[in-house]
Order: structure tokens, then C-alpha cells, then sequence
């Protein structure tokens, strides 16, 4: 089953407390603050895989969560680094953040990563906290928390050259007699419904990949048929061959759906209509009138193109040079990745530990996750502890900033559960 989208949750891993430890040996009763710092969390990585080519196992698990730091310990030892978590992608996924729908990456090439979480920084233990004037810290700090969130993975098909046209033009039977692709292959609308590759290799001509792109029609660019989910496949294409239907055996205009599927490429991407296309005649071995051809060949040189490929992917008859003439034309166009605008790209937030203050009577409430993790990591009810606990509130300008919200002598400032009595 082809699968080219998926959402799912990662996590990477918690960092690791630092310990709250005193070393205690014989003869030492009383020594001094030996709390080693906890390990780092594990990071997320995207890793692009050539040997997978759907997004099929994201199915069936939807939340990766990455190994946390571990805890520090007595006499000063460290805790264990949790281990990264790698996750194996189809070449030719973009990775999007779900709530902005932003660009994060795009893995491109074998073996591309990209750190989507890192792990959070492991707490410190309390020997950390040792000063002049505190030889015995009584508290550590908590790990840093993981960074999680829901990501959108879109995968777009890597191929050089992209079959473009209505349904049941022959650009199926095209591929499979330019390669060794074997697409499913009948006279109905549709009959495609996943995108198909095949190796183009002919005497004479470097090799490249061809794409069959499930059918294209006429609102295609605002979700009418099957072509909205398929657009995205012929970004990564540097020449398009645009196959019609010449035969008429359908009762259509061949130029007025040459017209239509250029207009829904234009709608959908300026750059992609805009790109190379080569013009394929297909099923003249049913034409009966040759003014049909001559009339669509006329139109349509006269929007610039140069030339016209009459073709019978039924026959092979013209398939040789048409193939010849992609050929030439990627060898004009260097292989480039998918420009991404400075609106698509995703910027993560620095992450930081913010407050904010706000009154309510005559008592001014402090919170925010830097007020979280400051109780976290102390004992309000130790002396000790509480000294540093004020020192932390003066350096992070949380006093100045109660100072100049109006704060008086013997207002109550209240962090969470905690409240205290402001003194000048």
C-alpha cells in the first residue's frame, strides 16, 4: 500500500535530576555535598532510508518517545545519557510542523538527518551549588523537560521526469513500455491511484528516473478528483511530458485539456507550471484525421513551444525520440532541491523559562514555567535553601519588576503554593 502522508507525535527524552546527596563514610560523618548531575534526554533524529518507499508504518504507530537522561547519584557520578532515537523515513520526505503547517526539513538524499527534538539538559546535583558561604547546599536542580510536538510527514517522489495529463491518456502504458515498471493498466478513468516509477534506460542517453502521476483534471488544485493528492509528486520533477490524446476517441478536446491541466498547475505552484515540458501526441495509431494533429500542433507552438512529439505508447512508435529529447533536456537542468521561502520555513522558539506577574488585590501573583522549575528544584522551608530561592528571584529581575509594578512593605507575593511576605 502507498501511503504518502502521516502525522505523528515525538517526544525526546527528559534530562535526568541531579542528586541531593552528602557523602557518608566511616569515620566521615558529616561530609560535605557529593550530588553528581543527571544525565542529558535522548534526541529524535529523522534519518531518510533508500530501502523504504512509503509511509505505510506511521500507520500503525503514531507516538516515539526517546529515552530520558538518568538520575545523578552520590559521590559524584554522573547520570547515563538516554540514547538517541532515530526514525527511518522514505527518501524525499518533508517534514512539517503540525500546528503551523511550516517547513522544518526536507531529506532529500541518502542517509539526510535532521534532529527534529533534542533531549533535555540533564539538573544539576548539589554539589554544584557549593559557595564560600554555602558549604552545604541541601537541594539540586530538576532535568530540563523534552521537547515534543506533532509533526506532518509528506513524501514527494523523487524523479527527474513527470507524466502529466488527463486520465486514461497513456501515460501508464508510456512508462511501461520505456521501462520496466509495471503499472496497472486498463481503459477506465483512474485506473492509477498511486504514483509509479520506472528507470528510463536507453542506448544512447544517460539513464533517469520517469514518474506516472495519477490523473490530473480540471479542479484538481481545489481537491476534485485525485489529482490534489498527487500534485505534490511532480515538485521534485526537473521536465514534465505532457501527454494528450490526439486519437479523439473520447470525445475530447485535446488542447482545451492541454489548456485546463496547465491552468491547475499554475493554480497550484507558479514554479511548476513554469517548468520545462515536453508535448507528447499520444495514440496516433487511432488518429483518423491528421487536421486534428495539425491544428493542436499549430495552437500550441503557438503559446513557444517548439515542438510536438507524435507518439503511440501502444506501438512505441516515437516513444525512442521522445525519450531522447528528456534526456537532452535534463542535461540542461541541474539537479537542485525544493526552494523552500523564508514563509515556509519553520523557526522554532527559543526555548526559555518565562514569567510574567500580574495583581489581584493586594497580592501579586508570580508564575510561569521558570516559577515551576525554581520550586522544583529547592526547599523553601530550609533556610538555606530560601536565601538562594531570593537570590534567584533578585538575578532573574523578578523583585525590580515588583518594585516597579508598586509593591509595598508587607504585600504578599504568592509563586504557585508558595507565598511570602515582601520586605524593603
Amino acid at each position: 500500500m502507498f501511503i504518502d502522508t502521516a502525522r505523528i507525535f515525538i517526544k525526546s527524552g527528559d534530562g535526568g535530576d541531579g542528586a541531593n546527596t552528602f557523602r557518608r563514610e566511616k569515620y566521615i560523618a558529616f561530609g560535605g555535598p557529593d550530588g553528581g548531575d543527571g544525565g542529558r534526554g535522548g534526541d529524535v533524529v529523522l534519518v531518510a532510508d533508500p530501502n523504504m518507499t512509503t509511509l505505510l508504518d506511521f500507520t500503525y504507530k503514531k507516538k516515539y518517545k526517546a529515552e530520558p537522561g538518568g538520575n545523578g547519584t552520590g559521590s559524584k557520578c554522573f547520570g547515563k545519557d538516554g540514547e538517541t532515537l532515530y526514525i527511518k523515513v522514505p527518501i524525499g520526505t518533508v517534514i512539517r510542523d503540525s500546528e503551523t503547517n511550516k517547513i522544518m526539513a526536507d531529506l532529500s538524499h541518502k542517509e539526510d538527518k535532521f534532529v527534529i527534538a533534542k533531549g533535555g539538559r540533564g539538573g544539576r546535583g548539589n554539589v554544584r551549588f557549593t559557595t564560600p558561604t554555602r558549604q552545604a547546599p541541601d537541594f539540586a536542580e530538576p532535568g530540563m523537560p523534552g521537547e515534543e510536538r506533532w509533526i506532518l510527514l509528506e513524501l514527494k517522489v523523487l524523479a527527474d521526469v513527470g507524466l502529466l495529463g488527463f486520465p486514461n491518456v497513456g501515460k501508464s502504458t508510456l512508462l511501461s513500455v520505456v521501462s520496466k515498471a509495471r503499472p496497472k493498466i486498463a481503459n477506465y478513468h483512474f485506473t492509477t491511484l498511486n504514483p509509479n516509477l520506472g528507470v528510463v534506460n536507453i542506448p544512447g542517453i544517460t539513464s533517469f528516473v520517469m514518474a506516472d502521476i495519477p490523473g490530473i483534471i480540471e479542479g484538481a488544485s481545489e481537491g476534485v478528483g485525485l489529482g490534489i493528492k498527487f500534485l505534490r509528486h511532480i515538485e521534485r520533477t526537473r521536465v514534465l511530458i505532457h501527454v494528450v490524446d490526439i486519437s479523439g476517441i473520447e470525445g475530447r478536446d485535446p488542447f482545451e485539456d492541454f489548456m485546463k491541466i496547465n491552468e491547475e498547475l499554475k493554480k497550484y505552484s507558479v514554479k511548476l507550471w513554469d517548468r520545462p515540458q515536453i508535448i507528447a501526441a499520444n495514440k496516433v495509431d487511432m488518429l483518423y484525421d491528421d487536421e486534428v494533429f495539425e491544428n493542436f500542433e499549430k495552437k500550441v507552438k503557438e503559446l513557444g513551444f517548439e515542438k510536438v512529439f507524435k507518439i503511440s505508447a501502444a506501438t512505441s512508435k516515437g516513444v525512442e525520440e521522445l525519450m531522447k529529447e528528456a534526456a537532452r533536456v535534463l542535461s540542461t537542468i541541474p539537479v537542485t532541491d525544493i526552494e523552500i521561502s523564508e514563509d515556509e520555513k519553520f523557526v522554532p522558539e527559543e526555548k526559555k523559562f518565562t514569567y510574567n506577574i500580574r495583581k489581584e488585590d493586594n497580592v501579586y501573583i508570580v508564575e510561569g514555567s521558570f516559577v515551576d522549575r525554581l520550586l522544583a528544584s529547592v526547599n523553601v522551608n530550609d533556610p538555606d535553601e530560601l536565601r538562594y530561592f531570593h537570590k534567584v528571584l533578585n538575578n532573574k529581575g523578578v523583585l525590580q519588576e515588583l518594585r516597579e509594578m508598586g509593591i509595598e512593605d508587607g504585600n504578599m507575593v504568592r509563586l504557585n503554593d508558595f507565598e511570602f511576605e515582601y520586605l524593603l
